[in-house]
């Protein structure tokens, strides 16, 4: 524990950007929210999975120093094999010192939170729930490309977050659980977030329960750096809740992972989730939040 508070300590100071610098461009971060929802439902196995997929890659090969493309089958519960793949960029891929971002792209099949039962068939459009985290990363990316970054990064783009049961641990986190299984371990981050429905109008992101259980060094860094920037009635020092997200797998094989995420969100799982309730300043807010933990 000490090594890695002490490395955290030495990353902040390095990079040519200060606490309060805007280089995140949240305006751009919407235009990548439309465009992702434009390509319909990211359901697996659907064509606008697959062109979203494509469209990230393309995003990443423009601006990180490697790319890989993750491809694997999985099989779920009712015996559907799922194609997924996991969309990795790295920035400096030879720097012993790194930081994980992750984010998932892909959508909910069915808007089981709805209301209306002839509604719960139909898919979720995923603005905030998906493509709000997915946009943070790609403006972290364009930052990176125009001002390196002084240590390791790794964005990665999990696939199949959001396909199955939550309340039976079914086909979800499929991404993720298969970043963590193929890790290498002996070179894990410093630390990792997730950034997950980060893009709400009504933006207000307390403290994940799992997060400060596991990891309270990087949540007391990452609402630091926040207020540092003037963000503190954004992220707030308020307990959350425990959510069960993409960190968890990431724990689990030792990672000091968080997950910043809005859960205190009225769309969720709803045929609501458009791009009417995401806001640029949201998306910029946090951008410049993920961008000062790396500089």
């Amino acid at each position: 524990m000490r090594a890695i508070v002490s490395a955290l300590v030495i990353a902040s100071g390095c990079g040519a950007a200060q606490p309060g610098a805007q280089e995140f461009d949240g305006a751009r971060a919407l235009e990548d929210v439309k465009t992702q929802v434009g390509f319909g439902p990211r359901i697996p196995n659907t064509e606008g999975h697959r062109q979203t997929g494509d469209w990230i890659l393309e995003r990443l090969r423009a601006t990180a120093d490697s790319v890989e493309e993750q491809a694997f089958i999985h099989v779920s519960r009712e015996g559907d094999s799922l194609a997924l793949r996991n969309l990795i960029g790295r920035f400096r891929p030879d720097a012993r010192e790194r930081i994980l971002y992750v984010a998932h792209w892909d959508t909910r099949p069915r808007a089981d939170q709805s209301t209306n039962l002839a509604e719960q068939r139909l898919p979720v459009p995923g603005a905030n729930d998906g493509a709000s985290g997915v946009a943070v990363l790609l403006g972290v990316a364009d930052a990176l490309a125009r001002v390196p970054p002084a240590l390791g990064v790794d964005l990665v783009f999990v696939d199949g977050e959001d396909y199955g049961d939550f309340a039976r641990d079914e086909d979800v986190l499929i991404g993720s659980r298969y970043y963590a299984a193929h890790v290498d371990t002996t070179a894990r981050p410093l630390f990792a977030v997730v950034w997950d429905m980060v893009g709400d109008r009504d933006l207000e992101i307390g403290q994940e329960a799992n997060s400060v259980n596991f990891a309270p060094e990087v949540v007391r860094r990452v609402w630091t750096r926040a207020r540092e920037l003037g963000y503190g009635r954004v992220f707030r020092n308020i307990n959350a809740g425990a959510v069960r997200d993409d960190h968890i797998p990431l724990q689990e094989v030792g990672i000091r992972a968080i997950d910043v995420i809005d859960f205190d969100y009225p769309h969720w799982h709803r045929i609501t989730d458009t791009v009417e309730q995401v806001s640029a300043r949201s998306l910029e807010i946090v951008g410049n939040v993920a961008l000062a933990l790396v500089r």
